[in-house]
């Protein structure tokens, strides 16, 4: 289910759905350029540096997908807006995958022209084999790096895919990721601040394995 190299740029934001990635029709290497979680049905909080205007779009996924996003809070108020921001693009890519809407408000939203192209390729590598993602996602282990300019970030963070998996929706066969394949998925997000304050995703790089034990 990882978002798969969720894929290179490209790659890089498909690759940072990594959840499963072979179960959810993503190659199998260990490394790959992606994109891609506290209560699902949450929705976004604004930070302290968001500028009144940039109203965040409302994002909703189904009890039956849950993504849990652990620590993630930062006692600086720069590096809680990119924590803040980055929790809901990964929130706004599995809800384009559950409600197949490669255009939706929220994906355009929280990325660049770029990041939105990656992150469409991740997207489909579901729906274009008629697959859902269910099941429990934790992200966990954040950490924020603020660039020397103030407009550029990378927020690094892993999942775990133990109680994650893809359910078709034409035979209903429901699939996880293959015995012996570890489960915890290491994400590397590049972000910058757009002139309205909204830190969007840029690329994403990850790397299954590799997390801190």
């Amino acid at each position: 289910m990882a978002r798969s190299a969720f894929l290179t740029t490209a790659a890089v934001l498909t690759a940072t759905t990594a959840l499963l990635l072979t179960g959810c029709g993503g190659d199998d290497s260990s490394s790959d350029d992606i994109k891609g979680a506290e209560s699902a049905a949450t929705s976004p909080s604004a930070s302290a540096s968001t500028p009144p205007g940039a109203k965040r779009p409302e994002i909703t996924l189904p009890s039956s997908f849950r993504l849990t996003f652990q620590d993630w809070k930062s006692d600086e108020p720069e590096e809680q807006a990119v924590l803040n921001d980055g929790k809901e693009e990964l929130r706004s890519g599995y809800a384009a995958i559950i409600d197949n809407d490669l255009d939706s408000e929220a994906l355009v939203f929280y990325h660049t022209e770029s990041g939105l192209s990656q992150a469409q390729q991740w997207i489909r590598t579901y729906t274009d084999k008629n697959l859902t993602v269910i099941g429990d996602l934790p992200v966990f282990d954040p950490e924020v790096v603020l660039g020397s300019g103030g407009d550029n970030a990378v927020l690094n963070y892993c999942t775990d895919e133990s109680k994650a998996s893809t359910r078709n929706l034409k035979t209903g066969e429901v699939e996880g990721n293959p015995p012996g394949t570890d489960p915890e998925v290491f994400y590397s997000v590049s972000m910058t601040k757009n002139q309205q304050g909204v830190w969007q995703t840029v690329s994403v790089r990850s790397e299954r394995g590799g997390c801190r034990k």
